[in-house]
């Protein structure tokens, strides 16, 4: 598999999951979460999260890493050397034709095919990585995004259960990347007669703890289940739920459920 489209499907993801997912929306630790939160399903090394402007440049970028710095050492040197002018990734969301409704894929790439020895030797030979699988994201108005997973030697090869956990959370990733990513909001405001979701940009004004909640909400827990995985009161979860339903516009759970998780 080289690259394919993800639909996304209407099983609920788990409650820690979706709260480290969503958590890091606005803050630094953006991959941290990413990281964190698909390491309770499968084995991974490394998180990077490419934004890309209209243009194709690099807007974000955003690195977690098993060890230490390492993934966002590499990161420097991918930027620094324009390697998103040959990565495939790229590449491929630069050119790919605009679509009329937000759309995701997946992809994976192997180190070995990689052609460029210097691409291929910063960012997979030089830090011991085997292979990268990604959840892209392409939107109406030419905003372009990847969040990739790494592993290391020491891990197996992607197979095609762990291509199908990717993708389960594939929509929930896209949509915290698509909220974090300031290039990406200001141009989504803009956007929404074209089918770009309006609740994407107001995520970034979500509390840390209104964005846990809304993560128990997504996951499709209730607000009790909410307050017992959070150790606080019931009425303290739903506080933060209704002033977060105000922040983003809606009034209902049905209406978070439909805007922010696509189902």
């Amino acid at each position: 598999m080289k690259r394919r489209r993800i639909h996304p499907a209407r099983t609920s993801v788990d409650a820690s999951v979706a709260v480290r997912i969503v958590a890091g929306i606005g803050t630094p630790h953006l991959a941290d979460g990413f990281l964190a939160a698909m390491q309770q399903v499968l084995p991974l090394t490394f998180c990077t999260v490419f934004a890309l402007g209209a243009s194709g440049r690099v807007v974000t970028v955003s690195t977690a890493s098993n060890y230490g710095d390492a993934a966002a050492l590499t990161s420097e040197r991918y930027i620094e050397n324009r390697f998103d002018l040959l990565d495939p990734n790229m590449v491929w969301l630069s050119a790919r034709k605009l679509p009329k409704q937000p759309q995701l894929w997946l992809s994976h790439q192997r180190a070995e095919e990689v052609a460029d020895p210097a691409y291929r030797a910063a960012c997979y030979g030089d830090v011991g990585i085997r292979e990268r699988s990604s959840v892209l994201l392409l939107l109406p108005g030419g905003q372009r995004a990847a969040v990739s997973f790494y592993r290391s030697l020491a891990l197996p090869e992607f197979d095609e259960s762990d291509f199908g956990l990717i993708a389960a959370h594939g929509a929930l990733l896209a949509e915290a990347t698509a909220a974090h990513s300031r290039g990406l909001v200001g141009a989504a405001s803009s956007q929404q007669s074209v089918g770009v979701r309006p609740i994407e940009p107001r995520l970034l004004v979500l509390t840390v703890r209104e964005r846990e909640v809304i993560g128990h909400l997504l996951a499709g827990r209730t607000a009790k289940q909410a307050a017992r995985a959070l150790g606080v009161e019931l009425s303290t979860v739903r506080t933060h739920q209704y002033r977060a339903f105000r922040r983003l516009g809606i009034g209902t759970l049905k209406a978070l459920l439909l805007e922010l998780g696509g189902r």
